[in-house]
């Protein structure tokens, strides 16, 4: 459909506009890269050639550009993401800022991440629901620090499709030999990441030169422009048909209903099926499928609903509800990857509140496997992990929770570490695999009344910070 059909469309026919981009593909996009490499600044003209800008807005960046003075240029895109004063005044981004905006062929939610060391948590945070990353690198500085740590995390998150926009390339004369040079060295640097499909595009945000359209400066470049790649690159995410419903409350409005509400998170499930609801393992069918906009006879991953049992059976927030043929891990014990959040270090046997889904148990790192060099991608020997850094560890909870793999499916197999004492979230994980029981229960040294007392003071009197005895 023409720009100008959907402009006829609104005005004529507000519903059957809104059915259209209703339908329409959804594609979630990560900017990441390393500080000044120009992110929020590509989102600006992303949206700005797009024609996706409205004009108070346009008034309002015109006027802050020339109170900011970030750029040489009286337009600075980059103000249309970077809302936070304090982002403004440095020309830096700080926090995640989110942009949606369609074309004709896709919709997309654009997430544009900080690129200072400090803040790699924020692009951690920004890359776990991601779908395509596009990391930027400039042209004059090459494949940097910043670059690796981001493309290695967002392999570790699942990432597969990744899209190297090469930034800057009218302040090197839009030399084809920088371009091939970079894109050489980062081939090189990815080889060893788990990504699919890797594109390259030379483009100057600033001027505009492939982002949009097409550049007159870059005609030794046959490739597609930034945008034709993003409406057309073709995401596949892991098929997972496995059931899993984490249930996040029990809904009892009344006498006559129970329902037990969630967000499905992989698979689909019908009127008459027979679930289990885990730990506990009791069986019964799916009496009704209940959704704010009425009654479902089948429902599948992405929809948030009510389901209503048969049996009067004992489910719980935190527990989950599968096919009884398809059940998840369940383990109090797991090898997981760490991305670590806080100044305050990760230390073994220190406890934490671990939260799988809407699952919260306590537990600790027995051991820390290795951390990750991410200039090289070399595994190193670590006693704890610091601010930024990512490690391999092992898990022992104090109770068994049920997961996939992450790698099978995301939202089964991420997790939170949380602070007892601040509530403050200190790590995000990702579980790879169970534990083998023999391996992660070593036999304990310590006497039951001292392993109960030791639980006992770690309970009520978790600023203490008592360290745990197995």
């Amino acid at each position: 459909m023409t720009e100008q059909a959907q402009t006829n469309l609104l005005a004529t026919d507000i519903e059957a506009y809104l059915k259209v981009h209703e339908n329409k593909d959804m594609l979630r996009i990560l900017t990441c890269g390393s500080v000044d490499d120009g992110k929020s600044t590509l989102i600006g003209r992303l949206l700005y050639d797009s024609k996706m800008i409205f004009e108070d807005q346009m008034a309002a960046i015109e006027k802050d550009s020339k109170r900011f003075n970030t750029t040489d240029n009286d337009f600075d895109l980059a103000l249309l993401v970077d809302g936070l004063q304090s982002e403004r005044e440095q020309g830096i981004t700080i926090d995640v800022a989110y942009r949606y905006f369609a074309t004709d062929q896709r919709k997309f939610i654009i997430a544009d991440t900080p690129g200072h060391e400090q803040y790699t948590r924020n692009m951690a945070t920004g890359a776990s629901t991601c779908d395509l990353a596009i990391i930027l690198i400039d042209a004059r500085h090459g494949v940097q620090v910043q670059t690796r740590r981001h493309s290695f995390i967002c392999s570790l998150l699942g990432i597969k499709n990744v899209v190297v926009a090469i930034n800057k390339m009218d302040a090197v004369g839009y030399e084809q030999s920088v371009y091939q040079n970079i894109k050489k060295d980062y081939r090189e640097f990815a080889q060893d990441l788990k990504f699919d499909d890797v594109r390259f595009v030379p483009i100057s945000a600033l001027r505009g030169d492939n982002v949009v359209n097409e550049s007159e400066a870059m005609s030794w470049y046959p490739g597609s422009t930034l945008m034709k790649l993003l409406n057309t690159v073709q995401v596949n995410h892991a098929k997972n048909d496995e059931f899993r419903l984490q249930v996040q409350y029990v809904n009892r409005p009344n006498l006559n209903f129970r329902g037990f509400s969630g967000t499905v998170a992989a698979g689909g499930i019908r009127v008459g099926d027979t679930v289990a609801s885990l730990p506990s393992g009791k069986e019964s069918k799916v009496k009704s499928i209940v959704t704010f906009d009425g009654d479902l006879e089948k429902a599948s991953a992405g929809m948030a609903i009510t389901l209503t049992l048969e049996d009067e059976i004992d489910v719980s927030r935190g527990d989950m509800l599968v096919r009884p043929h398809q059940k998840p891990h369940s383990a109090d014990s797991f090898v997981a990857d760490v991305v670590w959040m806080t100044e305050q270090a990760l230390n073994v046997d220190r406890e934490y509140e671990i939260k799988v889904g809407s699952k919260s148990v306590y537990g600790y790192a027995e051991a820390i496997n290795y951390k990750v060099d991410v200039n090289t991608l070399k595994q190193q020997d670590a006693s704890q992990l610091n601010l930024n850094e990512i490690g391999n560890c092992q898990f022992a909870l104090t109770a068994p929770v049920q997961f996939d793999a992450y790698d099978i499916n995301k939202h089964t197999g991420a997790f939170i570490i949380i602070d007892r004492l601040t509530n403050v979230t200190v790590g995000a994980g990702m579980i790879r695999k169970p534990l083998d029981g023999e391996n992660s229960k070593p036999k304990s040294e310590h006497s039951a009344f001292e392993i109960e007392f030791n639980a006992l003071v770690r309970k009520h009197y978790p600023h203490w910070d008592a360290k745990v005895i197995r």
